[in-house]
């Protein structure tokens, strides 16, 4: 049985400090949720730029935190498929402070949760959501402007379709990036072409990268002309600030897209038309009415993909102290003191 009082890290106010409640209540699963016993929390970009910039979150205070992972400890009504002691993973959502991880409890929905299966830890399995939805809605949603409308290759039609069809990573070592190259392996892009730091180019192409870019080094058509003959048609960029997109839609032929996870840079938006080229800003909340079947298809798939090793979740880095860690955690991502891996902290190890 849950307590009805736990600790959670809160956001007091717009660009305020996070501040640990040690008396924070307990949500109750609701119709179709789950409450779970948060034992991984990863953190994100995001959680430090809406603290900073005022970003995105309007009522407070706010718990932030979006990849979680746990074990289920009740269940609300009408729920079959998710039982008390599962291991399971899912995305929370800034809006609803019932849902984020920087909590010991919080509820979630059972349409975008997944076990995590044997070989799989918590830390890992926190390190998926995000990522990985970034991803996945990049190559595979369908909407104009919100995805490059690839077919999803959890079908056993669509897997391996794109064989012979280059995909660039950029930023393959980020978190998004190497979901991406696991993605295009999956759907059979190849070459499979990224940039990273060369320190880890023998685990991405682990990972499926057929070859790693040094990211210092100038990436031009002529380096790629040099890997394949073929027009590039699809980028992700993991990394999207203002020199990787003006890279990446320089590289693209005509009739390519690339997908961001920030706002395309307005001038290079407005040449894509005339170009023949387009751009997708990838928004990752599962919510969004055009991601909701996307991602609902593939959660129910997911503790298979892990279980096969189809999909291999981030490398982990655990910071000590559980959501007392959370801000030196934000401080060294705000700072880029990172690199190929995903930090994580554990709610219940917080004093």
């Amino acid at each position: 049985m849950a307590p009805t009082e736990q600790k959670a890290l809160l956001l007091e106010k717009k660009f305020g400090d996070l501040v640990l409640n040690t008396s924070w209540p307990v949500p109750k699963p609701k119709k179709d949720e789950v409450l779970v016993k948060i034992q991984s929390a990863a953190l994100n970009p995001c959680d430090w730029k809406i603290q900073k910039y005022g970003i995105l979150v309007t009522n407070f205070p706010a718990i932030l935190g979006s990849d979680i992972a746990g074990d289920v400890v009740e269940v609300g009504e009408g729920v079959s498929n998710f039982a008390v002691g599962d291991r399971v993973f899912f995305q929370g959502l800034y809006f609803q402070n019932e849902t984020p991880g920087f909590q010991q409890y919080a509820t979630a929905d059972v349409f975008t949760l997944a076990k995590i299966p044997d070989n799989v830890t918590y830390e890992e399995a926190s390190s998926i959501p995000v990522g990985f939805t970034a991803a996945y809605v990049g190559l595979y949603n369908s909407t104009p402007g919100k995805g490059l409308g690839y077919d999803v290759p959890i079908t056993p039609e669509a897997k391996g379709k794109y064989a012979g069809v280059p995909l660039i990573v950029l930023g393959g070592s980020s978190s998004v990036g190497q979901y991406g190259i696991q993605l295009g392996k999956l759907s059979g892009f190849s070459p499979i072409i990224t940039t990273s730091s060369l320190k880890h180019a023998e685990f991405l192409r682990s990972l499926g990268a057929t070859h790693v870019l040094d990211r210092n080094a100038p990436l031009t058509a002529e380096t790629i002309k040099s890997i394949t003959d073929l027009p590039v048609q699809v980028i992700l960029d993991g990394i999207s600030t203002v020199e990787t997109q003006k890279v990446g839609f320089d590289l693209l032929g005509s009739g390519g897209g690339i997908a961001t996870v920030l706002q395309p840079e307005p001038d290079l938006e407005e040449r894509a038309p005339n170009e023949n080229k387009r751009f997708a800003w990838v928004m990752g909340d599962k919510v969004l009415p055009h991601n909701v079947q996307l991602l609902r298809d593939v959660y129910a798939q997911f503790t298979e993909l892990l279980e096969k090793g189809d999909i291999k979740p981030n490398r982990v880095e655990v910071i000590p102290g559980g959501l007392n860690g959370v801000v030196e955690g934000l401080t060294r991502l705000r700072e880029n003191n990172i690199s190929g891996v995903k930090l994580v902290v554990r709610p219940q190890e917080t004093n």
